[in-house]
């Protein structure tokens, strides 16, 4: 057997390979879920379809931010398997109800409940990577699962719209109930418990869960390298939500071109993340992180910015530099704090994470949509200054120190004394009560 690119060589973890069939197996049908709900929208309200789909789009977005911080504190806390065995039944069942769909309304409370389980789901996922890969193998690990998301994301709905014209649409959606259905086996069968802390866990209060859902926060601010990663995604989510909202009109009402443009079009910005997905998985990101984030940022609005200027050739490149941005941010984000937490606070930090970057969405779909409504020759142009300018202002912010020379070490939170052997830099906020939890950094002994 010919050697392995280095991207795939977490695949040799046995743990980890089953895992991530299961994530690829739920990515099939999500596009299956998609596509079949975009086609149900069209069958019940026409032309009005695309108020449905941005209603649903809204919903989700919305049940991240609010739920996500809460997943991953029960992440924290409880076995992760079942976790996400549960999500995969719940979401199963929600999908077998879609083929008997009459009302628009009906597809909104459908949405919502498939998305408060797949709040749930994602930083699960995504926090159990780290646990289940060696220190050498969860970038590639990472990488890959990015790589495989967009790639599917590429062709997925392509897959799906096909095998919807050949079993109709209400079929569609128990092959999608199929593939949660295998991904939950899949899950359930891995040896063992995925537990983040293997000491037995108490009954949580109320006010111990939200300090359990603050304590993710405080990591993403905290941490200056964290946080201004975070705000590079800000700056790619003001593109991104560009890309996603008024690419078809631009190209359809603009160009005047048609539907399999526009298809091009989307297909160049997901081939560009997964082209850098891959590369990312294949070389040596440890010490290039906070690098590759603001290239990352600055590469996707400056990919925004001369829409107006060019044609369908120059839009294609335009949109696949654009997918390279995405990834170069988005990627090493999770590798960073994949590096910087402590493995049992991981759940509570990329579920904060999940809530936090989905809030910048949140705020940068209407401001796309507006602009695209008001400038529709000019709003890729405005969006791609104001990304700009936030990337200089962010960049201008930074800490002063040098981000190559960074100081080694992870976020953790245990029952605390302090002690003159004990270097450590708390958080902005500290989190103390009977037991006198801390939140604080921990230094690597440097090495001789």
């Amino acid at each position: 057997m010919g050697k392995l690119p280095p991207i795939f060589h977490c695949l040799r973890n046995r743990l980890f390979a089953q895992l991530y069939l299961a994530q690829t197996i739920n990515l099939l049908g999500d596009a299956l879920t998609w596509v079949g709900l975009a086609l149900l929208a069209f069958e019940l309200a026409g032309e009005g379809a695309g108020v449905i789909l941005a209603g649903a789009l809204t919903l989700r977005v919305t049940v991240f931010v609010l739920l996500s911080p809460l997943a991953g504190a029960i992440a924290d806390r409880y076995d992760r398997k079942q976790i996400m065995v549960i999500t995969h039944l719940a979401r199963l069942g929600i999908i077998c109800l879609f083929p008997w769909v009459t009302q628009a309304w009906q597809i909104y409370g459908l949405v919502l409940g498939l998305n408060v389980f797949n709040a749930f789901f994602t930083p699960t996922y995504t926090a159990t990577i780290p646990l289940v890969t060696k220190d050498d193998e969860y970038p590639q690990a990472i990488a890959l699962s990015s790589a495989t998301y967009q790639l599917l994301g590429v062709l997925g709905p392509g897959l799906a719209g096909s095998l919807a014209a050949f079993v109709g649409i209400k079929n569609i959606f128990w092959g999608d109930a199929l593939t949660f259905l295998i991904a939950a086996g899949l899950i359930l069968t891995l040896p063992g418990k995925l537990l983040a802390n293997s000491t037995p866990q108490p009954v949580r209060t109320p006010g111990q869960i939200g300090r359990d859902i603050g304590t993710g926060t405080q990591c993403l601010f905290g941490d200056r390298l964290i946080r201004y990663a975070l705000t590079m995604q800000l700056v790619v989510s003001l593109a991104g939500a560009g890309i996603l909202v008024n690419t078809v009109g631009y190209v359809q009402g603009v160009l005047h071109l048609g539907k399999i443009e526009y298809g091009w079009v989307m297909a160049a910005f997901g081939l560009g993340a997964t082209v850098a997905s891959l590369g990312l998985g294949n070389t040596q990101q440890q010490e290039k992180r906070i690098l590759l984030t603001t290239f990352g940022a600055i590469l996707m609005a400056l990919a925004i910015l001369p829409v107006p200027m060019v044609n369908l050739q120059g839009l294609l490149i335009l949109w696949a530099g654009a997918g390279i941005g995405q990834t170069l941010v988005n990627v090493p984000m999770q590798t960073l704090i994949a590096n910087r937490v402590a493995k049992d606070l991981q759940g509570r930090v990329y579920g904060a994470h999940f809530a936090w970057s989905h809030l910048w969405w949140a705020f940068s779909y209407p401001l796309a949509g507006w602009l695209g409504s008001r400038f529709s020759q000019n709003s890729f142009f405005y969006l791609g200054i104001l990304a700009l300018s936030l990337f200089a202002l962010f960049y201008l912010l930074r800490p002063s120190e040098q981000f190559d020379q960074v100081e080694q070490g992870f976020w953790h939170e245990h029952c605390h004394h302090h002690d003159s052997d004990h270097g450590h830099l708390h958080s902005v906020i500290t989190t103390v009560n009977f037991s006198h939890n801390h939140l604080h950094f921990h230094f690597y002994k440097a090495n001789s």
